[in-house]
């Protein structure tokens, strides 16, 4: 069963890589196809003109950022009675972001083996705490997202009164778009309780509810991990300093235009909550990142080809800061690894 299965498995994960790859590859073709002559030489002029000095800073303070999650992540492993290297560990994350550009999720299987082979921590405590690391991190980023609609409504607002309530005012009449928005708001929120309610049988007895079951159950276990850390402050500080350096590589990336250098940070904000949502969504965030940074930034009157040309751009640095500092990784762990063993063959 285990042999017939694992072609299966193979399979399932090289559809999913297609399709992902595919909605990206859709998604790069939506938002250029519509791309007039002008506005085609107008993104060409913004990639010739652009001040490519602070995107090197970017990726210098996102090669930082990866440094402290690997520091961070030491920190899950004490409690336990390991003390991985840090370098051995920041070869890991990098490797898994590595591995993530090619199929979403296996970058956490992929550095759990390599902190079980070279770190020797056993691969179920090692996927244990990347788990935690999720809550974490889907913690901070429900916090940005709450932050972000908080500050930012004033300016979606506005962006809402002049582009989408006219429209919307042509089709329905003079109802306020906010009583619409409610009002689908709690249309929806019925239906699904109904569907939930009338296939729960089916649903509870699903592969899928299984395995939401099981990640609600591993997030809430890693929280409760928490109280085992011995330096709890500074596990805060490396947590908060990740993403304020996340923020920082994608903010510096304004200073390339001067069009866009004028934002302030509330965009810069805005840009990063929405820009992950797309990572998230297909391999490395190809296409949906770009467009989504680009749809985002039309809320602060950045014009298309400006916008889709710095959506690029940031995404370009990371995929190459990733790139190459994942296969540099992939080296340097296959020369440690060499030395290990000369260094026992010596010994011996």
């Amino acid at each position: 069963m285990a042999e017939a299965s694992s072609p299966k498995k193979k399979i399932i994960t090289a559809v999913k890589f297609a399709f992902f790859l595919g909605l990206g590859i859709l998604i790069i073709w939506l938002s250029v196809k519509d791309l007039t002559a002008e506005e085609r030489s107008q993104i060409l002029h913004s990639f010739k003109t652009a001040d490519y000095w602070w995107v090197l800073l970017a990726i210098a303070l996102g090669g930082v950022s990866h440094m402290l999650r690997a520091a961070r992540w030491i920190m899950f492993f004490e409690p336990m009675g390991f003390k991985p290297r840090l370098d051995t560990t920041f070869y890991a994350v990098m490797v898994g972001y590595f591995a993530n550009m090619a199929f979403p999720r296996l970058g956490e299987v992929t550095r759990c083996g390599i902190m079980s082979k070279y770190a020797r921590v056993p691969f179920q405590k090692a996927l244990g705490t990347v788990v935690t690391e999720r809550a974490i991190d889907m913690l901070i980023f429900f916090l940005l997202f709450v932050i972000m609609i908080l500050t930012q409504m004033g300016t979606i607002r506005n962006y809402l009164d002049q582009n989408l309530y006219p429209k919307l005012v042509a089709k329905f009449g003079a109802l306020h778009y906010s009583r619409m928005l409610l009002l689908f708001i709690a249309g929806l929120v019925v239906l699904i309780v109904l569907l939930l309610f009338a296939l729960r049988k089916k649903i509870m007895a699903s592969k899928i509810y299984q395995k939401v079951r099981d990640l609600v159950i591993g997030f809430w276990e890693g929280l409760k991990s928490l109280s085992q850390i011995k330096k709890p402050a500074l596990f805060v500080f490396y947590s908060l300093a990740i993403w304020v350096l996340y923020f920082f590589m994608l903010f510096l990336i304004f200073f390339c235009f001067e069009e866009t250098s004028r934002l302030h940070v509330g965009a810069g904000l805005s840009a990063l909550v929405l820009g992950s949502v797309g990572i998230m969504i297909t391999p490395g965030g190809i296409g949906l990142y770009p467009a989504i940074i680009q749809e985002t930034l039309l809320l602060y009157g950045i014009g298309k080809p400006t916008g889709l040309a710095l959506g690029w751009i940031a995404w370009t640095a990371q995929t190459v800061m990733i790139s190459i500092a994942g296969g540099a990784s992939l080296l340097l762990l296959s020369l440690q690894r060499t030395q290990d063993g000369q260094a026992k063959n010596n010994q011996k």
